[in-house]
């Protein structure tokens, strides 16, 4: 593991635990396998499976993050990450594997720190599929609170454009 990998990734996430070290180590596997280097835009796509700790090495290492729109959330609650790289149309995904040993805390963080990426990682190259880069979309204001939102989560309600914490969701569900 590159120590200053580490470093980077626990003063952007504010402490160790092993959840960090799972994305650190996701990141050297793909940048490692994928010959990547840190996104500057939108010329690498992670896919996470997940929002826990290992999403913030993600972000830290990887340049792929939320705001940019190069970091898309499919939480599925595994240690699965899928990095897309858009000029070679090469995409992986890299899935911790089960580990069997039963060990403390401390013992798996070392654990993930330093065991070979391969042990960590079952890592599959996957079909490449075009995703859209990040849209903007013009602002406008709630008639109902009065806040600015993007026009897309507007929705129509009683003949008024209302955002989606004003509007009220229709839902029919037969009673048990």
């Amino acid at each position: 593991m590159e120590r200053n990998n580490w470093k980077t990734a626990v003063a952007f996430h504010g402490h160790e635990c092993p959840g960090l070290a799972i994305g650190v180590r996701a990141c050297e596997a793909a940048m490692s396998q994928m010959n990547l280097d840190r996104a500057a835009d939108e010329e690498l796509l992670c896919i996470s499976e997940t929002d826990a700790c290992s999403i913030d090495a993600v972000q830290a290492l990887t340049g792929c993050t939320l705001g940019k729109g190069n970091l898309i959330l499919k939480n599925r609650g595994k240690q699965a990450f899928t990095f897309l790289n858009r000029s070679r149309k090469e995409a992986m995904r890299f899935y911790l594997k089960q580990d069997s040993g039963r060990r403390s805390r401390e013992e798996f963080l070392d654990y993930l720190l330093t065991a070979p990426l391969e042990e960590l990682f079952l890592c599959q190259r996957v079909p490449f599929k075009e995703i859209p880069k990040a849209r903007r979309f013009p602002s406008a204001t709630c008639e109902c609170c009065k806040e600015t939102t993007g026009e897309y989560w507007l929705r129509l309600e009683n003949g008024k454009k209302v955002c989606l914490d004003c509007f009220t969701n229709y839902e029919r569900e037969e009673d048990e």
